[in-house]
């Protein structure tokens, strides 16, 4: 990212989960414990299936009385109809507000107070709009949670203009971090495979949610033997689900082969090296080392 950039992340949608069953609602489904979440902290989480794969990801903001989830806009539809599957009898108010609000992501430079605090999740007000620093890696910067309208006018304030977003997902890409193209993991593989717990999606102290009991089982046993790795094209072209080989050792396949490619890989085998070539059917290809590494 520039410092003289914003990237507003149209691929990312905004859902208002407020009322007076709020807490308890969100803390009893999600992966992550909601008591994290203030007006000065915000955190990233997922919903998982009850067999503890992956379905849903957001970056929760505390917003007035209720709470903002920052999540892949392609993911609306369904995102929306689970929530109401679990409302079952509370007392809130599931909203969209997609088309109200936007997320823009700029460098944490332009703000001074991330400068005396760089916790990850830490979250400032611009403007009466929320900034946070964001949970995943301090590396993605900051993300800014406004009206799109009101957008402009900071941009302005802050001397920035409105960049091309492929330079933020090239970054997010580049640490090992999906951005919003997650469709080929949804209910294929479990939430630990993801890097969830590297990505800090993830309290393992906190109580039961759904697919905690898996996952926590997972965890205890060290059960997973693959994960997700971004890779880097060297020649050729890759479809899902080819083969990944190394000496003639399948080591993994393509799970998405979107313009910020990712492969799911055995990690615990000898043979997996994030500084070897690696071949499929028609490409040679190369593991990008994830910031956690």
């Amino acid at each position: 990212m520039k410092k003289e950039s914003i990237y507003i992340l149209e691929d990312r949608g905004i859902i208002y989960i407020n009322g007076e069953d709020a807490f308890n609602y969100l803390q009893n489904i999600i992966s992550n414990d909601l008591n994290k979440v203030s007006d000065t902290q915000s955190c990233f989480s997922y919903l998982l299936t009850p067999q503890g794969k992956y379905l849903f990801e957001f970056i929760i903001i505390k917003h007035k009385s209720g709470y903002f989830l920052d999540f892949p806009k392609y993911q609306m539809d369904n995102l929306y109809k689970q929530l109401n599957l679990y409302k079952l009898r509370s007392k809130i108010e599931i909203i969209n507000l997609s088309n109200e609000f936007v997320v823009a992501a700029l460098l944490k430079e332009n703000f001074t107070e991330f400068e005396k605090n760089n916790k990850l999740g830490i979250t400032i007000k611009f403007r009466e709009d929320a900034v946070i620093l964001d949970p995943r890696c301090i590396k993605l910067g900051a993300r800014i949670v406004i009206n799109l309208e009101k957008l402009y006018l900071s941009a302005k304030k802050l001397n920035l203009k409105i960049a091309n977003i492929d330079e933020y997902y090239q970054l997010s890409h580049s640490l090992g971090i999906p951005g919003s193209d997650t469709k080929n993991f949804q209910n294929k593989i479990f939430g630990l495979e993801t890097n969830s717990e590297e990505l800090n999606a993830i309290d393992f102290k906190k109580g039961c949610y759904v697919g905690q009991e898996n996952t926590a089982r997972m965890k205890l046993k060290e059960k997973i033997s693959r994960k997700i790795y971004s890779i880097q094209i060297i020649e050729g072209n890759i479809n899902n689900d080819d083969i990944i080989k190394i000496n003639n050792t399948e080591i993994g396949k393509i799970i998405n082969n979107s313009k910020f490619p990712y492969g799911l890989f055995k990690f615990k085998d000898p043979n997996f090296k994030v500084d070897k070539i690696l071949i499929t059917d028609k490409a040679k290809i190369k593991v990008i080392k994830p910031f956690w590494s």
